[in-house]
């Protein structure tokens, strides 16, 4: 007969015994420093969790900022004449963008083992460099091979920085606490498509013979270039060697980890062990999310002036009708996640953002544009609102369910880019013989938002019922949630019969 529990506290204890036995036992080469203090208390962690977001978020999220900006500037490019600027022909546009999801795709996974060999903190201001790089040398093109080649070399600086980042945040954060900090990190980048237009809008009104897109670009590329320095030397390369921690707090850091995140800290990258997560069936639930978001995604992210466009204003106040519904999908973006946290629950989260997206676009491509202009902004800003909270939350939720750090970067590297590789849907749906009014865009991209909500909630259903289902095999007379138990027994995923979903 299985062990029974009278309480989920005996069961935590228990855990939390067993994992302050692995962290006395861990090696110094594990996570760079002496032995671990496992006794804290919660004012002590609550300052911790403050010095990092202080010291950490804001510069992750300037350098988030500058990566939506190099990525997004040719929709701004595009109200300022930079196709006819470089002669291009009508399918030439569709081509630019899509080629840029190729190597996104292609090298986000090696570049992404690159990083958790040599470190995130070292390997991202790297990425930033290059795809400022990139940023800086569009300026210079005269032709349609000249911005296609930069185009894919961007796409392959850009490819693995978000991935690296997530899995960079999660060494320092516990599992509860990671959603409201990549909200925060990921709010940059609707910041971004807002001060793009906001930049777009000041840059075009410059008074020169040089075209106002090249100056953008200049602008936005210099910014990228000059912040990567400052972060290489700025970003520490683990909690364990942030020369603004104590040596105290570095203990408690390493501590937090093991307890609620990582199943070992600093873990050497094992290709075998890390590619073992696709094994397991959850992991196809969780790309086919990201397949479902990635067209409203791309589509808000690449054609948002375009749509705003149709509402009839001109090439410049277009840019600048951007920024509300971009601000505004920052905040909702917060709000969702840090509800998310405090409830420690994403699934139903991440559902309704969904259920935004597909109203959203439904409403514009039902209603007369012209007639009820009102109308038609504000599913604008239903747009950004259902396209932002998803992508974190969903990264946040398959982040959550994987102890295992090499797993876990591998997941991240491949989600994430396969998002984006719905671009070249977005940048093919959105056709020029098709505009203003893009019905066949608007109508897959809610078809898309629609099939993601199904599918959120089809999977975590599934988890409640599987969670359910171990705990009555385990003869547990109560609910045992994700979080009573430690990471050291959730290494080895569902495969273990102690380890419980994080819904």
């Amino acid at each position: 007969m299985p062990a029974t529990h009278d309480s989920k506290t005996a069961t935590a204890d228990d855990d939390l015994k067993r994992v302050e036995s692995v962290n006395s036992s861990a090696t110094p080469e594990q996570h760079g420093h002496g032995d671990v203090q496992p006794s804290h208390t919660y004012d002590h962690e609550k300052s911790l969790v403050l010095k990092f977001d202080v010291r950490l978020m804001p510069v992750l999220a300037f350098m988030y900022l500058c990566n939506a900006l190099d990525k997004g500037n040719l929709g701004n490019a595009k109200t300022n004449n930079i196709e006819k600027d470089l002669n291009l022909k009508p399918t030439d546009w569709n081509i630019i963008l899509s080629i840029f999801f190729v190597p996104y795709v292609l090298f986000a996974p090696p570049l992404a083992f690159l990083g958790k060999k040599y470190g995130p903190a070292r390997v991202l201001p790297i990425l930033m460099f290059s795809f400022g790089s990139m940023t800086l040398l569009s300026a210079s093109v005269h032709n349609f091979g000249g911005i296609f080649a930069l185009r894919w070399f961007l796409g392959m600086a850009e490819s693995a920085f978000f991935p690296l980042v997530i899995y960079y945040l999660t060494t320092f954060y516990r599992r509860g606490e990671l959603a409201r900090r990549l909200a925060m990190f990921y709010a940059a980048s609707n910041i971004a498509n807002a001060f793009s237009g906001l930049l777009a809008f000041g840059v075009f009104h410059i008074d020169s013979s040089l075209p106002g897109w090249r100056y953008l670009f200049l602008i936005e590329g210099a910014i990228t270039v000059a912040f990567s320095l400052f972060a290489f030397w700025y970003l520490p390369r683990s909690a364990a060697e942030a020369r603004f921690l104590s040596e105290p707090e570095r203990n408690l850091a390493f501590t937090r980890i093991q307890e609620d995140s990582s199943s070992t800290v600093n873990e050497p990258f094992n290709l075998r062990d890390a590619l073992a997560i696709f094994r397991t069936p959850a992991t196809y639930g969780f790309l086919a999310i990201e397949i479902c978001l990635g067209v409203p995604l791309q589509s808000v992210s690449l054609f948002l002036p375009q749509i705003v466009a149709r509402l009839g204003y001109s090439p410049i106040k277009t840019n600048l009708y951007t920024v509300a519904p971009n601000i505004v999908g920052a905040l909702v973006l917060l709000l969702l996640a840090f509800a998310s946290d405090l409830s420690r629950i994403r699934f139903p989260f991440i559902a309704l953002g969904f259920l935004l997206t597909f109203s959203g676009f439904i409403i514009y491509a039902a209603i007369d544009v012209h007639g009820h202009v009102q109308t038609a902004y504000f599913a604008c800003f239903m747009m950004t609102w259902g396209t932002s909270a998803p992508s974190v939350l969903l990264s946040t939720w398959y982040n959550n369910n994987v102890a295992h750090e090499g797993r876990r970067v591998t997941l991240t590297s491949v989600g994430v880019p396969l998002a984006n590789l719905m671009g070249v849907v977005s940048s093919n749906i959105f056709r020029n013989r098709d505009a203003p009014r893009y019905a066949p865009a608007l109508a897959t991209t809610a078809a898309f938002g629609a099939a993601g909500g199904l599918i959120t909630l089809c999977l975590g259903g599934w988890m409640a019922w599987d969670n359910r289902r171990r705990d009555r095999r385990q003869g547990l007379t109560t609910t045992r949630r994700a979080r009573e138990i430690s990471t050291a027994l959730l290494r080895e995923g569902p495969a273990g019969e102690e380890f419980r979903w994080f819904l």
